[in-house]
């Protein structure tokens, strides 16, 4: 399985490097994943709705220009579909099984993903109603990922 994650911004707390790279190696004994980082937009901590839409269209043209078309689309966005650790696995399990392991995990920035990302997206993943740091997402999704795949191989880890 191929798997993408493509994020909004750089991340710039150490702690959190360390769990992303903690993970992604663990992540190599089951799938091959990468890390795509597009550039942030810049602007200032109060916006008007019009302005929030164009930064979220800015950085939105950056993540579909990673996109490739053969990919499944995983949007993460607070109003999509809640799931389990082992629903999740067994969606995954489900796209192996049909052809389709090359996915691409979305996480917007700071304002979320623009309309055209959501649209193109197979899934909209909620992974709570709270709001987290969109950096802290990455490492949150890359956790639960290595879990669906010690969940579908029967492997001791979850609990």
């Amino acid at each position: 399985m191929h798997i993408s994650i493509i994020a909004v911004g750089k991340i710039k707390e150490k702690y959190l490097q360390q769990g992303i790279d903690e993970y992604l190696k663990r992540l190599s004994a089951y799938a091959k994943v990468n890390m795509i980082e597009v550039k942030e937009e810049q602007a200032p901590e109060e916006l008007s709705q019009a302005e929030m839409e164009m930064v979220k269209e800015k950085e939105g043209e950056r993540i579909l220009s990673q996109i490739k078309q053969d990919q499944v689309i995983v949007a993460l966005a607070i109003e999509g579909k809640g799931m389990s650790s082992e629903g999740l696995a067994a969606q995954m399990e489900r796209w192996g099984t049909y052809g389709q392991s090359n996915l691409a995990f979305v996480i917007g920035g700071s304002l979320g993903l623009d309309k055209r990302v959501l649209n193109r997206a197979n899934l909209l993943l909620s992974f709570s109603k709270m709001t987290f740091p969109h950096q802290l997402m990455r490492l949150i999704l890359l956790e639960q990922i290595y879990r669906a795949f010690r969940i579908n191989r029967g492997e001791p880890y979850h609990k």
